[in-house]
């Protein structure tokens, strides 16, 4: 099966030792996406979580895919009571983005991200048909 590495530099740039995507046959696995150089990078986590969709959604939408397609997500969180103080706003994004055709989602708690202020990471899978 082929494989096809992508980045995006537009949209979510990626580091020198990793790809952005990578499509197998019809799977798009996205790695881990967060507000990082945007000015929602040090803002509350629900300012970083609207950017960090926007570039998921973005970057499925360049590969010809919808919302719908996005099968499963893993959330990394630095702090799970933050992320939980504002449910309201966090469904409202989340019902925003996936209009109603949810995936399967594992929320995680770490200690830290790859920058100081970056507060949630997104990777996700996308089946694109």
């Amino acid at each position: 099966m082929e494989k096809i590495r992508k980045d995006y530099p537009h949209i979510a740039p990626s580091g020198p030792t990793f790809s952005r995507s990578v499509r197998a046959g019809s799977l798009l696995f996205i790695a881990g996406c967060t507000a990082r150089g945007t000015e929602a990078q040090g803002q509350s986590v629900m300012e970083q979580l609207r950017v960090t969709l926007d570039r998921i959604m973005r970057i499925v939408s360049e590969e010809g895919g919808s919302p719908g397609d996005i099968v499963k997500i893993t959330t990394f969180v630095t702090s799970i009571p933050d992320w939980r103080a504002d449910r309201e706003r966090q469904e409202a994004l989340f019902n925003e983005y996936f209009q109603g055709q949810f995936p399967a989602n594992t929320l995680v708690e770490i200690t830290a991200l790859a920058e100081a202020g970056l507060n949630v990471e997104i990777e996700a899978i996308a089946e694109l048909g």
